[in-house]
């Protein structure tokens, strides 16, 4: 893992949910994290609660490329090298074929995979010159398979999966370290929208520790709660015959 020594951290994403407190744990631990998110009033309030001088607000749009380079320029021109950044800028809103949006589910896929491959693409020049860097991705289970209710969410999930599983190769040749993170159920102002019994549901803040801790390790994936991301993955092993019914019974779709 990328250690306080060796730079800054950055996060986008940071003023809310699994973010936030993520952003709260690393500060903690004695990173100076930059903080990435739209809001710059919400980015100020969170620089007051953590260590004084560790959190850092940088905020920006992270759907504008241009933007988004900028703001890894002026971090790395301010603070020195970015050494671990976290990307968990995204977004969920319930979907179905009812009520189906070309719009709304570009917006969707603008914010929670094409903004990722952007900041990815603004961090390697700087990490591929050094051979040093900490890349973790946070993805979700509900990218394993394609759940009800979840069009835009799971395709940009599973998009995220494919994206860091391809990517791996290429930083373990460069010297890099690309983490996926697959959390299920997360108590945040997205997961306030659902009208579902959501198991193993857990708070971001438990959630933050969980990342940290896997940070530390040498696995690809860093998934939790631990039993419901094994429920998942063994959906996403079953053949279709299977795994529609089964789904279908359980979420009554």
């Amino acid at each position: 893992m990328a250690r306080p020594a060796d730079g800054v951290a950055w996060i986008t994403g940071a003023s809310s949910g699994i973010g936030r407190a993520t952003t709260l744990r690393l500060a903690r631990d004695g990173w100076r994290v930059a903080c990435t998110a739209r809001g710059a009033e919400a980015l100020a309030a969170l620089a007051t609660e953590g260590p004084a001088g560790r959190l850092l607000p940088y905020p920006a749009d992270v759907t504008d490329a241009e933007a988004v380079r900028g703001t890894v320029a002026r971090i790395q021109a301010e603070h020195g090298p970015i050494a671990l950044a976290i990307l968990g800028a995204g977004t969920y809103a319930p979907d179905s074929a009812d009520d189906f949006d070309l719009a709304a589910f570009r917006r969707i896929v603008e914010l929670n995979l094409v903004a990722t491959a952007a900041c990815i693409e603004a961090l390697l020049p700087d990490w591929r010159a050094r051979r040093r860097g900490h890349l973790a991705v946070i993805a979700s289970v509900a990218g394993y398979r394609g759940l009800p209710g979840a069009i835009g969410y799971s395709a940009t999930k599973a998009g995220l999966i494919a994206m860091c599983e391809a990517l791996r190769f290429d930083f373990r040749r460069l010297g890099l370290k690309i983490q996926l993170v697959s959390p299920g159920f997360v108590r945040t102002p997205l997961t306030d929208r659902n009208r579902f019994p959501m198991p193993f549901l857990i708070s971001a803040e438990e959630a933050a520790d969980r990342i940290v801790a896997g940070l530390a390790r040498d696995g690809f994936e860093i998934a939790f709660p631990r039993r419901f991301a094994f429920a998942l993955k063994l959906l996403r092993a079953l053949p279709h015959t299977l795994y529609f019914p089964l789904v279908s019974r359980f979420t009554g779709k």
